[in-house]
């Protein structure tokens, strides 16, 4: 029998794709068991809580096991491939596997051949470095578990049929935050009945595993005097909801890393926002023009364009706005650099990828960034790199039909400027009262580095810009 521990076979881990990220969902397999890789073949699509990610293999082989179906959010570090570099077919898996152990002594001999079959973990291809065979190793496991595989789901069919238990090294199915979940109210996974897909249990298997132990605790014993009487207390329902009225969303991957950064920045940094009403006529006339030069062939240019150059020259002019906050120092990190963050909706969630020293591009070189950088972030293929090392931010709400917003910082940011939309308004020009095109942007700031002075003057510069854009060509 082939054990994971035979050094024909590698563990391809799951890596951190990011900076310090924990765990990734695995979105799609793009190999199947039996199949032939060679090293830098990607076999599968990730999604961690900064984007998608595609991983290659670092091995030439065969796929032994696949460790997690997909859609399964799983720890960085565990295994989630095994392949066979011998170049040898996998063994028949069906004849090993009906071979359920009768006693948890017994359970130690199939040990790896369940291993093979089940979850494991992830092994960093991107960071690039693989483990040897020998180190891995799977600890203990309690409680039933439902097999990803087709074959093991037919075994533990069988078993159930026939009463019997599961392996006691199997484990229940469940993510990390319900695994989290679970341990801080004391519930024994291994008693939860599972409702999600593929027997993966849920917060809400939880709670009302939780309900179900209260329930009977909650009514008092007998009193032990005759001054005390009993009193019957009704178990709390079931948390439960109308499937045909009411549809509910997991929260995970870029959502979730957005929801826990949003809700860390309102709550840590001091937020300032101040509003402008400008007319933006010369800046569409502007843009009408670069759209007919040669050295703007090929690219996109749109109002966004001058609006980020407009605000990398007010930053320029105005360069303590671009800081961020040291709380454990205690300091004021001033940034020489500027990485322009642009917000931008994706099917997965709202991410924020950035120009690298977006303050050295010439005007087409920053179209031509721009261009990428929004064609990537709605193909969902933005890196987790592209996404680190913003100073400042522009959201673009005005895309929406919206007037302007009062933009949250992302964390680590001292500055986000949001744009509305761009209406033809009636406006005093030279005097006259006349149809112009209008916007009004909001600028939100950090307030404990940035006062009401410096974010102000930054933001006038904006405006001033927009609304007379040969001030690029001075003040640049």
């Amino acid at each position: 029998m082939t054990t994971m521990t035979d050094a024909s076979v590698r563990e391809f881990k799951m890596p951190d794709v990011g900076e310090g990220l924990t765990e990734a969902e695995i979105l799609k397999w793009y190999v199947q068991v039996g199949d032939t890789v060679t090293d830098g073949q990607v076999v599968c699509e990730v999604e961690t809580a900064k984007a998608a990610v595609e991983l290659p293999i670092p091995y030439d082989g065969v796929v032994r096991d696949l460790r997690f179906p997909e859609g399964t959010t799983v720890d960085v570090g565990t295994s989630i491939i095994a392949i066979d570099v011998s170049g040898k077919a996998p063994a028949e898996a069906p004849a090993e596997a009906p071979e359920a152990p009768a006693t948890a002594t017994a359970a130690a001999a199939p040990a790896g051949d369940a291993a093979e079959k089940k979850p494991e973990g992830r092994q960093p291809v991107l960071v690039g470095y693989g483990v040897a065979a020998s180190s891995t190793k799977r600890r203990p496991r309690k409680g039933p578990e439902v097999p990803v595989q087709q074959a093991s789901a037919a075994v533990q069919t069988e078993l159930n049929g026939h009463g019997a238990p599961p392996a006691p090294e199997s484990r229940p199915l469940a993510k990390p935050p319900v695994r989290k979940l679970a341990k801080d109210l004391g519930v024994d996974l291994t008693t939860v009945i599972p409702s999600g897909p593929d027997g993966i249990i849920t917060r809400e298997d939880v709670h009302a595993a939780v309900t179900a132990t209260e329930a009977p605790a909650s009514v008092p014993a007998p009193a032990v005097t005759q001054a005390q009487a009993p009193v019957s207390v009704p178990a709390a329902p079931a948390a439960s909801y109308d499937a045909a009225r009411e549809t509910r969303i997991p929260v995970k991957g870029v959502r979730k890393a957005t929801a826990q950064a949003m809700v860390g920045s309102a709550f840590t940094a001091p937020h300032v926002t101040e509003f402008v009403t400008v007319d933006v006529t010369r800046t569409l006339k502007l843009v009408e023009d670069l759209k007919q030069d040669k050295d703007f062939t090929g690219l996109r240019v749109n109002p966004l364009l001058l609006i980020a150059k407009a605000l990398l020259v007010a930053i320029k002019r105005n360069p303590d706005i671009n800081a961020s906050w040291d709380e454990a120092n205690q300091e004021i990190v001033l940034k020489h650099y500027v990485n322009l963050g642009i917000a931008a909706a994706t099917p997965r969630g709202l991410i924020v990828p950035n120009i690298k020293d977006a303050h050295t591009k010439t005007l087409p070189q920053l179209a031509q960034e721009l261009g990428d950088l929004v064609t990537t972030a709605k193909e969902g293929r933005t890196s987790p790199t592209a996404m680190q090392g913003g100073t400042v931010t522009i959201t673009n709400v005005g895309v929406f039909g919206v007037d302007t917003g009062t933009p949250i910082l992302p964390p680590g940011e001292s500055a986000i400027l949001a744009v509305g939309a761009i209406k033809l308004q009636p406006w005093v020009h030279k005097g006259k009262v006349k149809p112009r095109q209008v916007t009004t942007l909001a600028l939100s700031f950090d307030h404990r580095l940035i006062d009401g002075e410096l974010g102000s003057k930054a933001l006038a510069d904006v405006a001033a810009i927009l609304e007379q854009p040969k001030k690029l060509i001075t003040w640049a």
